[in-house]
């Protein structure tokens, strides 16, 4: 996919006023749902291909995990990562009212509040990831030192073996 010159999502204003370089792609003309299949459309490695998740920790705290599409949240290694004891995944109905974004087009960036972010650990070694535009069916691409500018987060191993 090329990229997209025709919509401008508020992820890319704020990539734009902080004068982050990043490139910036649609599959909205596709039938791609899952993450997986949105790295495949953009002819991409899943690797590369970030989900985010937002959770709820057991003190009521939310936290934003950001992993691999291919992969699987550990909830386990998550609360660890969060401090927390526990943590379940947000209930879908919960996220538009907490973060501004729906399932499906939710990003770490620009979300109506910072919440702590953990950064899957593979993305230290990549020169760059490609992440939820904020809107489905778009997505930009940027080197996690990049997305330093704009939100604040760890890295850490999160993922299921």
């Amino acid at each position: 996919m090329a990229k997209d010159k025709t919509e401008k999502t508020n992820v890319m204003r704020i990539l734009d006023q902080k004068k982050v370089p990043y490139q910036s792609y649609s599959y909205a003309d596709t039938e791609a749902i899952s993450g997986v299949e949105v790295a495949s459309v953009l002819g991409q490695d899943q690797a590369a291909v970030f989900k985010t998740l937002v959770t709820t920790g057991r003190t009521g705290e939310h936290y934003v995990f950001m992993i691999p599409v291919a992969e699987e949240l550990d909830l386990k290694k998550a609360a660890a990562a969060a401090g927390e004891k526990s943590i379940e995944m947000l209930k879908s109905k919960e996220l538009l009212p907490l973060t501004g974004y729906v399932h499906g087009g939710c990003s770490p960036i620009g979300m109506k509040k910072p919440f702590v972010t953990v950064v899957h650990a593979s993305a230290e070694t990549l020169p760059q990831i490609i992440v939820s535009a904020g809107k489905i069916g778009y997505q930009v691409e940027l080197a996690p030192s990049d997305l330093a500018k704009v939100i604040r987060y760890t890295f850490a191993d999160v993922t299921i073996e």
